[in-house]
């Protein structure tokens, strides 16, 4: 059934949370009060890049066209401070911040992934 999809998301989700816990050590101008605060990030920032991000990068389109797809680093630096001002306890310094933040937990969330869900298959 249901069992093995439930598990990944739930596994992604922590996943994401500790990738977040250990951004500040790669970005310091980001700041995660807890395990707790990483989680309630967690899901907000999958909230948004699901609900949020496929219309922006639609309406920016042109843009990330003339940009060659360049844009979409930006976008997605917005959206990670945006998570920066929804939840208490979770800091991104500025723009810069949040670029390099939303690079750095992409990056640590899929290294994450690949080691610890590597050929669980639903």
């Amino acid at each position: 059934g249901g069992e093995p999809r439930m598990f990944r998301l739930l596994a992604a989700w922590g996943i994401n949370a500790v990738a977040l816990i250990a951004l500040p050590y790669v970005v310091p101008s980001i700041s995660v009060a807890s395990f707790a605060t990483a989680l309630w990030v967690a899901l907000v920032l999958g909230l948004i890049n699901t609900l949020l991000r496929p219309l922006l990068i639609l309406l920016t389109l042109p843009v990330t066209l003339l940009t060659l797809g360049l844009f979409i680093f930006v976008i997605n630096a917005l959206l990670f401070q945006m998570a920066g001002h929804l939840v208490t306890g979770f800091q991104v310094g500025g723009f810069w911040s949040a670029l390099f933040g939303s690079i750095g937990y992409s990056i640590i969330s899929w290294l994450l992934s690949s080691l610890l869900l590597a050929g669980k298959k639903d």
